[in-house]
C-alpha cells in the first residue's frame, strides 16, 4: 500500500522586521551598483545618439514633441518635474506596503518580481551606459526641463538629485528606464488587486503618466521605456523559479536554524550536577533498578493517593502508641 504523501507546510506570513532589511539591502546594492557602472561618457553619448537615430528612422521619437510641450508651458513642465523627482520613490514603496498588509498571499512573489527586474536593470546599465536626451548637445533639439525649472523644486541641474548631491547619482543609467518599469509593476498590481473601479483606473493611468513624464522631461528615450517594460516582463517570468529556489533554500536552512536556536534556548539544567551514593532529591521517583531500593526491606507499597494530611495523622498515632 503506497504511503500517503504530505504536502509541504506553507511558509509563514512575511514579517516586516525581515522584509525591511532585505529590501533595504537590495536597494543599497542597486544604488551602489549604479554608481560603480557609470562608464565612459563618450560611449554613453554614442549609445544615446544611436538610439535617437534609430527612433527617427522608425518615426517613434515621441520625446521630441513632448519635450517641446513641457518647455513651452510651465504649467505642465513644473508638475512633470515634480512627478519625475518624487513619484518613483513614493508610489513604489506605498504599493509594496499595501501588498504586504492587504494581499500577503501575493506579496512575496510581487516583491521577488520587483527585485529580480531591478537587478536585471542594473545589468542593462552596466552593459549599455546611455546618455539621456537632456544631456545631448543642444543641436539635437532637447531642453533639460529639470534645469529649466530647478528654482521651483529641490533638485539642481543634475537629474532629480537634491542640490549639491548630483555626484550621488548616475546620470547615464538611462537604458532601461526603471521609472517606467517600476511604474508598470505598480500599475499591474493596483489593477489586479484593486477593488474599486477608480483604484483600478489609477493602476492603468500611472504607467502612462510616467511614460509621458520621462519623455517630456527629456530623461529617457521612448526605447528606454520599451526596454524598461521588457525588463519587467522578464522579471515576471523569472519570479516563480526564483521564488521556488528561495523556498528550497528556506526549507534547507530553517531546520538547522531551529535546531541551533533550540539548543541555545533549552540548555540541560542538570549538566554537571551529581548526587552522592544513597542521596535522594526530595520528591524524586526511583526506578526498580535503583541499588538503594534493592537493599531496603520489602514491605507493602504505599498507596499512590495518600495525602500529606493522612500521612501526618499516621505518624502521630504511631508516636502515641509508643508512649503508652
Amino acid at each position: 500500500m503506497p504511503h500517503a504523501t504530505t504536502a509541504p507546510a506553507p511558509r509563514p506570513r512575511p514579517r516586516w522586521w525581515t522584509e525591511l532589511p532585505l529590501l533595504a539591502l537590495v536597494y543599497a546594492a542597486y544604488s551602489g551598483g549604479r554608481l560603480l557602472v557609470r562608464g565612459d561618457v563618450s560611449t554613453a553619448v554614442d549609445h544615446g545618439l544611436s538610439i535617437l537615430h534609430l527612433e527617427q528612422a522608425l518615426f517613434i521619437n515621441f520625446e521630441h514633441p513632448l519635450n517641446r510641450l513641457l518647455t513651452a508651458h510651465s504649467s505642465i513642465g513644473i508638475p512633470a518635474d515634480f512627478a519625475y523627482a518624487s513619484l518613483h520613490y513614493l508610489v513604489t514603496p506605498a504599493v509594496l506596503i499595501w501588498m504586504f498588509r492587504r494581499h500577503s498571499e501575493a506579496y512575496r512573489r510581487a516583491r521577488t518580481w520587483l527585485m529580480t527586474s531591478t537587478m536585471l536593470g542594473l545589468i542593462g546599465f552596466t552593459l549599455m551606459p546611455t546618455c539621456p536626451p537632456r544631456l545631448l548637445a543642444a543641436g539635437h533639439g532637447f531642453v533639460d526641463t529639470m534645469a529649466q525649472y530647478s528654482s521651483y523644486g529641490w533638485w539642481g541641474t543634475e537629474a532629480s538629485a537634491p542640490r549639491g548631491m548630483g555626484g550621488m547619482t548616475n546620470q547615464y543609467a538611462a537604458m532601461p528606464s526603471l521609472h517606467v518599469g517600476w511604474a508598470l509593476w505598480c500599475g499591474i498590481l493596483i489593477w489586479r488587486h484593486g477593488r474599486h473601479p477608480l483604484i483600478r483606473a489609477a493602476g492603468i493611468a500611472y504607467p502612462l503618466i510616467t511614460l509621458f513624464v520621462v519623455m517630456g522631461t527629456a530623461n529617457h528615450y521612448f526605447l528606454d521605456a520599451v526596454a524598461g517594460a521588457a525588463v519587467m516582463g522578464v522579471g515576471a517570468l523569472l519570479a516563480r523559479p526564483v521564488t521556488r529556489l528561495a523556498n528550497q533554500v528556506w526549507a534547507a536552512v530553517l531546520p538547522r536554524f531551529v535546531q541551533v536556536t533550540g539548543a541555545m534556548e533549552s540548555p540541560d539544567v542538570s549538566a554537571g550536577c551529581k548526587t552522592s551514593a544513597g542521596e535522594r532529591i526530595p520528591g524524586q521517583r526511583t526506578s526498580s533498578a535503583d541499588p538503594t531500593d534493592a537493599a531496603a526491606p520489602a514491605g507493602p507499597p504505599a498507596p499512590a493517593d495518600v495525602t500529606t494530611a493522612s500521612a501526618g495523622r499516621a505518624v502521630g498515632g504511631d508516636a502515641a502508641a509508643a508512649a503508652r
